[in-house]
């Protein structure tokens, strides 16, 4: 996907249909002189629904669409006719989206299924007509209700990727290189920080045709929960991870350093990150020999590790095993 397609992040303004008012209608034909009442219900006002589509990745779609509205219900008519309901609007949205009210930050639904549905904001209630208000003593009620108006609200989309394994490390980690490698995802790699601007997703095979999604974001640094370098505004994509894949370059000065500064990171932005399991991978292992990598397995976190070159390939098969177990134990 391209780095200006993508957005996973919009604001929109949502308004609901009005009810339709109920009709007063009184019963008149060549017939009857003074018939009763018969005046129908008014229609349901349209809702402004969030359904779930898999084949959406981003939010590119609602980029330029800020403003929804949903039909209004008609009013009720003669002969106990019920108005038509207003037109519902629906909202596609890729799997892994959550709404937001703007105003008050709550959470009012979350889309992880394919053909879901939320509803957004409630179209306003139909009004009823005359003739439901008819009884012994009120023989002729010439009043019905109004329809309930319409609802505005302000709605934030946020997309979180949904993904098996999430790529946790420094910018220039070998992230975009391993993804690149073990997937047919083409993410951009280079020689300079923060090459990686926006997610990467990659289907990953394994024994047996099975699979599972990598998801590999920007680069974080020490002080991402402050704002530095990219932030934490990608950091989202990972919490919707079963498996964090931390990855650390072989000749970094200090593995368990860096390790505790990026699981700090994590910890600021959402402490319920640290309750993921977690694979640790020694990148670039190309530049070191065996005797290195022997002296190192002594001091590294305690948690499971593989030494991996994506260029040579090394450790490659040992590390989808390691993921693999994690997913399914």
């Amino acid at each position: 996907m391209a780095s200006t397609n993508f957005i996973d992040y919009v604001k929109i303004f949502c308004r609901s249909g009005a009810g339709g008012k109920g009709s007063a209608h009184l019963h008149r034909d060549k017939m009857t002189a003074k018939g009763g009442p018969d005046g129908g219900d008014g229609g349901r006002g349209g809702h402004v629904i969030l359904k779930g589509n898999r084949n959406y990745w981003t939010l590119i779609h609602l980029k330029y669409q800020r403003h929804v509205f949903a039909g209004d219900g008609e009013g009720g008519s003669e002969a106990r006719c019920s108005g038509a309901d207003g037109e519902d609007k629906i909202i596609d949205v890729p799997l892994g989206t959550v709404a937001r009210d703007a105003e008050t930050g709550e959470m009012i639904c979350e889309i992880t299924e394919d053909n879901s549905e939320e509803v957004l904001v409630k179209g306003g209630r139909g009004g009823l007509g005359n003739w439901n208000f008819k009884s012994a003593t009120n023989q002729t009620p010439r009043y019905a209700q109004p329809g309930e108006p319409r609802v505005e609200r302000t709605v934030i989309l946020e997309l979180k990727v949904l993904a098996d394994v999430g790529l946790v490390g420094f910018p220039n980690a070998g992230k975009s290189t391993l993804l690149s490698v073990v997937s047919a995802a083409k993410p951009e790699i280079a020689n300079y920080p923060f090459t990686t601007l926006v997610p990467n997703l990659g289907i990953v095979t394994y024994r047996d045709n099975q699979s599972f999604v990598m998801a590999d974001i920007p680069g974080i640094i020490e002080g991402a929960h402050l704002g530095k370098g990219l932030g934490i505004r990608f950091l989202r994509h990972i919490e919707r991870n079963s498996v964090l894949l931390f990855m650390i370059p072989v000749d970094s000065p200090d593995i368990h350093q860096e390790y505790k500064v990026l699981l700090n990171e994590l910890k600021e932005y959402n402490p319920e990150l640290l309750d993921k399991k977690r694979v640790l991978a020694i990148t670039k292992c190309d530049c070191a020999d065996t005797e290195l990598m022997t002296e190192m397995e002594s001091d590294l976190p305690d948690i499971p590790y593989v030494f991996i070159s994506s260029v040579t390939g090394e450790g490659i098969t040992a590390l989808k095993d390691e993921l693999w177990k994690a997913l399914n134990n």
